[in-house]
Order: structure tokens, then sequence, then C-alpha cells
């Protein structure tokens, strides 16, 4: 069964889209975290980090560039997070890798 992200990515279900290339895709997060909440997923679809191969490197890398750029273009030039959940216990929701990028504030440690 395909996940909502690949659902996002196939056009099935709407997302505000603010990013886009042949790998990767970016949306904002339906519940907000923080004033800009992004979520930043590859296309090709990867469960988790512990899914990763050594194939997939350039594929990581293209989506923390991205994620870079993103931020950049939101403004987060005093500072932002990128996570990523891996696992139930590591607060992974969606299985389809992801990285949040948050910024818009003061981002406080341990996040939780």
């Amino acid at each position: 069964m395909p996940s909502i992200f690949s659902k996002i990515i196939s056009r099935e279900i709407p997302a505000d889209i603010v990013y886009e290339d042949d790998v990767c895709l970016a949306f904002r997060d339906i519940a907000p975290k923080a004033p800009v909440h992004i979520l930043v997923i590859p296309k090709h679809e990867i469960v988790s980090l512990a899914d990763l191969s050594e194939s997939d490197e350039a594929l990581m890398g293209r989506c923390v560039v991205a994620a870079s750029k993103i931020a950049a273009s939101e403004g987060l030039s005093g500072g932002y997070r990128l996570i990523v959940n891996c696992g139930e216990d590591g607060g992974q929701e969606v299985p389809h890798l992801h990285f949040h990028l948050m910024g818009g504030r003061k981002m406080t440690w341990p996040p939780g």
C-alpha cells in the first residue's frame, strides 16, 4: 500500500509544494511545529534511514542540498533545524524517509 507521501508525489493527494526537482519533493507540513515546517522527501520510496544502502548516497545528499536551498528561500538566515526520525521509537509516523526542515523561531534542546 502506498504511503501518504507516495500519494503526494503522484498528486493523488494535494500538498502545498514549495520545491521539486527530479529527485526530491518538499511541501509544508499540515501540522507545523514551527513557523516554517517543511517536509523534504525523496521521490524514490525508502522506508527509513535504516533502509538506506550505499546506492542512496547521492539521493540523500540531494535532499540535504534541497533543504538548504529551501531554508534560504524561506528566509531562515538565523538558523534552522533539519531532523530525520527513524522508526517508531524515533518518532517516525510515515513509512517514507523524510526530513523535517524547521525554523522561524529559536529552537530548543533537547528536542523531545
